[in-house]
């Protein structure tokens, strides 16, 4: 969990799992293409337990429950060396404020529980803000702490028999309209880790419905940022901003922090947004970004399908990414880099470091009622190279410029509609597409057409779409 996992960014409405867990061990990870989580475990038993009525907590909606959590966390504290603890919230709505988990420990949700995030701003703390960033997201200065949060844990499960964590993010939502807030808005559940610690991270985040709606203002669904190892599967997103999306840290920030995101992988996610994207990377990316795989994306009634965001003054790089069978349907751009993207956040940033977006392979992708194909734009000075795209089919609905690349370079096969000429040559000497290795491959020769089985899909995921 390096440096830090966010959750359901800037108080989410919703957010309810059948299963979500956090791991942190001193295990040595291989690289992302023989990582398919299965080293990974949320079943841990733990020998101790305990219930939070025992701390006096009321599951009527109304009774602010914030002691009786950091009480019942405080008591669990001490099993941690022998073999740690499990907190239970049976069914009910149990109103909080922000508290903070330990290592150790299991925290589970019955069926029909509910955890309520308090509307008074008072309950969730001030914190400073990520080393990263350098001040909060929205505005200079501190943020708020998340309603549930932890800082350099080891061994923390979240899971549940289909209860909800549920952030009221209402309220938030209309002070950052009115422009009332004073500080940057707190995530739903944050875990990160603000020391340089000697140990790689695993994260798994598996099975979970994460719900807000798709007005609602930065409401991100699963980031890691600055983070390594970390597997996210199995998910339903949608909200009013990127659905996963891969970052690490902001500019000067990022670049002086240094710590990147890596080994990731993202199978098995069905969403939509408001304005954003199915799969992100940045744009506050500072730190690096590599060596990250998704497949089995399914997005519906979205902006964009798969997006990658920056800007110069990022410095950083994105390299290494694969992202395969991707189903698209009413999407406006299925797939965009953008090289101008984003404010800063201060007048620091060095102007001249421009990142660097290499390795990037998109493949097999089918897409329904598409507005754009892609728009493909660069940096001056600074050219995207290496983009490859093969077996992409793309029913769209302009009949003009259905792509618009500028400052890219790669390689592709089997697009339709017919890419642009930045795109469109044969590999030549050295030319590489990234295969979900650790180094590239070297590019393949133009294959037939191949049905890709995210159009296989299609049909029942615009019935879970509808819901």
């Amino acid at each position: 969990m390096h440096r830090s996992a966010r959750k359901m960014s800037r108080s989410a409405s919703i957010f309810q799992f059948l299963f979500f867990a956090t791991i942190v061990a001193r295990i040595h990870w291989p690289n992302v293409s023989g990582m398919y989580c299965e080293d990974l475990t949320a079943s841990v038993d733990r020998p101790h337990s305990a219930s939070i009525t025992d701390f006096g907590a009321v599951g009527d909606g109304i009774t602010l429950n914030t002691k009786a959590f950091q009480n019942a966390i405080f008591y669990l504290s001490s099993f941690a060396n022998k073999g740690g603890a499990q907190l239970f919230v049976p069914a009910g709505k149990w109103l909080t404020g922000s508290f903070s988990l330990i290592s150790h420990l299991t925290l589970s949700l019955d069926k029909d529980a509910v955890i309520l995030g308090s509307q008074d701003s008072s309950d969730w703390p001030v914190i400073d803000p990520l080393p990263s960033y350098g001040r909060g997201r929205e505005l200079p200065g501190k943020r708020h702490q998340s309603l549930i949060f932890g800082s350099n844990l080891t061994d923390v499960i979240i899971t549940g028999a289909n209860g909800t964590i549920d952030g009221q993010g209402a309220v938030w939502w209309d002070w950052f309209h009115n422009h009332t807030l004073n500080y940057t808005r707190p995530p739903l559940v944050e875990l990160i880790a603000d020391c340089f610690c000697p140990m790689n991270s695993q994260v798994l985040v598996q099975h979970l419905t994460i719900l807000a709606p798709i007005s609602s203002p930065n409401s991100d669904g699963i980031d890691p940022d600055s983070s390594a190892n970390v597997c996210i599967e199995d998910c339903y997103v949608r909200n009013g901003d990127d659905i996963v999306v891969v970052k690490s840290g902001w500019d000067e920030y990022g670049i002086s922090f240094a710590h990147p995101s890596s080994n990731i992988s993202i199978r098995n996610i069905t969403g939509q947004t408001r304005s954003s994207a199915g799969i992100a990377f940045g744009s506050e990316m500072s730190g690096g970004i590599s060596d990250v795989r998704a497949e089995g994306i399914r997005i519906v009634n979205s902006v964009h399908g798969i997006r990658i965001k920056t800007a110069p003054g990022r410095g950083g790089y994105v390299k290494n990414v694969y992202v395969a069978d991707v189903s698209l349907d009413n999407v406006s751009i299925a797939i965009r880099i953008t090289g101008n993207y984003g404010e800063h956040p201060d007048d620091n940033y060095d102007r001249n470091a421009l990142p660097i977006i290499s390795n990037i392979t998109i493949k097999d992708v089918v897409g329904t009622n598409v507005g754009v194909a892609g728009m493909l734009q660069g940096i001056q000075g600074d050219a995207f190279c290496n983009i490859c795209l093969s077996n992409v089919s793309l029913g769209v609905r302009s009949t003009t410029g259905p792509w618009n690349c500028s400052l890219v370079e790669g390689y592709s096969s089997s697009v339709s509609p017919e890419i642009c000429e930045q795109l469109r040559t044969s590999p030549g000497p050295g030319q590489v597409c990234y295969d979900g290795n650790s180094y590239p491959a070297a590019a393949v020769q133009p294959q037939a057409p191949q049905k890709s089985s995210a159009s296989r899909l299609l049909n029942p995921f615009r019935k879970l779409a509808s819901l």
